[in-house]
């Protein structure tokens, strides 16, 4: 069935990448996710037997669902295009997911981060810059690295840009990083560009485009040198902003529209985290706790 299998497997990431406009890593993830599986049948028995390897394997039951959502979506698609008469993952259970709560930075921490370069050189302008609108936005790290020039409407308050699917959302941004990329377009950008053209806002030293391996470099550098513990990623403050909206009080609907989340129960998962939070405050500080 190998043969077949690839056929069906190029028609589907096909599908995906032109109708439903995912990103490149999402296709390259659907796709390795779907050569585990091309020596198999595509059958109930075949599908659960492959679970069964999966988890002898000592895979996360994330993994192991994101597999099998993956061959749902595949065989969905094949149903639809009439190549299977039905769907044989209808009758495979999946398993449950543990939910594993997103890491968020206290609001000290990440002020303590973000305040960190104080330097008026071009490069640390660049960088306060990045962090501020990484902890004021909560774009994604590909969103921050994709914006151009003209995605700002800062006199507004806004920022555009593209999320995932090719979704474009409108983000507010504060006063904070309005100023902050008012300083870096006036006194940092051009510095970095050089001869260069490029509408990309964010540029690296040689004043090509800023890469997320160069940002999550960034993040590391400051991370480091601020002293705060513990491992932060350009997610880290994502996930901070969210969780740092909802303990002040912000509408779940509002923080789901500004992270650009098609399912509200995406965002739910930081209302879990702000208990956590408020329970471990209250075990430390409660004398009866």
């Amino acid at each position: 069935m190998s043969e077949q299998f690839n056929k069906w497997s190029d028609d589907f990431i096909y599908w995906l990448k032109v109708e439903k406009g995912y990103s490149q890593n999402t296709l390259s993830s659907y796709k390795r996710d779907l050569a585990k599986f091309s020596d198999h049948e595509l059958t109930p028995e075949d599908i659960s037997s492959f679970v069964r390897h999966l988890n002898k394997m000592g895979m996360a039951s994330s993994s192991v669902s994101r597999h099998l959502a993956c061959l749902k979506s595949f065989c969905h698609f094949l149903v639809n295009e009439g190549y299977l008469e039905s769907d044989p993952t209808d009758d495979v259970s999946f398993p449950k997911a543990s939910k594993k709560l997103p890491k968020a930075l206290t609001m000290g921490d990440a002020n303590l981060i973000v305040d960190f370069p104080q330097k008026r050189d071009k490069v640390s302008i660049r960088d306060k810059a990045i962090m501020e609108v990484l902890y004021g936005t909560g774009i994604r790290a590909s969103e921050l690295t994709s914006l151009k020039i003209n995605d700002m409407n800062l006199d507004a308050g806004f920022i555009k840009c593209m999320g995932k699917g090719s979704k474009e959302r409108i983000v507010p941004v504060g006063r904070s990083a309005s100023a902050a990329i008012h300083l870096y377009l006036n006194l940092s950008r051009k510095r970095l560009l050089k001869k260069k053209q490029s509408q990309v806002l964010f540029l690296d030293k040689r004043g090509d485009p800023l890469t997320r391996q160069g940002l999550w470099f960034i993040i590391k550098k400051y991370v480091k040198s601020s002293g705060v513990k513990g491992t932060t990623s350009p997610h880290t403050f994502r996930h901070s902003f969210a969780t740092h909206l909802l303990e002040k009080g912000a509408d779940l609907r509002a923080v789901q529209e500004m992270l650009g989340h098609a399912n509200i129960a995406t965002t739910q998962i930081y209302t879990n985290v702000s208990r956590e939070r408020l329970k471990k405050v209250y075990k430390q500080s409660h004398p009866r706790a």
